[in-house]
């Protein structure tokens, strides 16, 4: 996310905010962010909140997830508030909403992400080497 210029906005028990400045590096040709910067923003909001109620010593791997782009997304920054609907032992299911901010106010929502985290012990989640 730092290379994207992505910040922490607040991190809480199951809610986890991201905020992206817009830059010509997460544009694309018509001015708008990207969805792939759109995406993976969102991937990051919803995955947080899920690792953010894991038990200790655990970590939080998607596994599938489902965006939805609703509106170009054009302003000065955009807002992806990830949330926790269920967290399971072994799967949680996450949403991020994804909301354009014009003037430091958020105004429409851009994009609708679900997602599938699986919970394993941290060491599992590291690449080998």
């Amino acid at each position: 996310m730092g290379r994207l210029g992505a910040e922490l906005v607040s991190v809480t028990p199951g809610a986890v905010d991201i905020r992206l400045p817009f830059s010509d590096g997460v544009s694309q040709q018509h001015g708008y962010f990207h969805a792939g910067a759109i995406a993976s923003v969102a991937d990051s909001a919803a995955g947080y909140s899920g690792l953010s109620v894991a038990p200790v010593g655990m970590t939080a791997l998607a596994v599938e997830f489902k965006i939805n782009l609703m509106r170009p997304g054009v302003g000065d920054a955009m807002v992806a508030k990830g949330r926790v609907l269920r967290a399971g032992r072994t799967l949680s299911v996450c949403t991020a909403e994804v909301f354009i901010e014009v003037d430091g106010e958020l105004t429409d929502q851009c994009a609708q992400l679900q997602q599938t985290l699986i919970i394993l012990p941290a060491e599992e989640g590291r690449p080998a080497g």
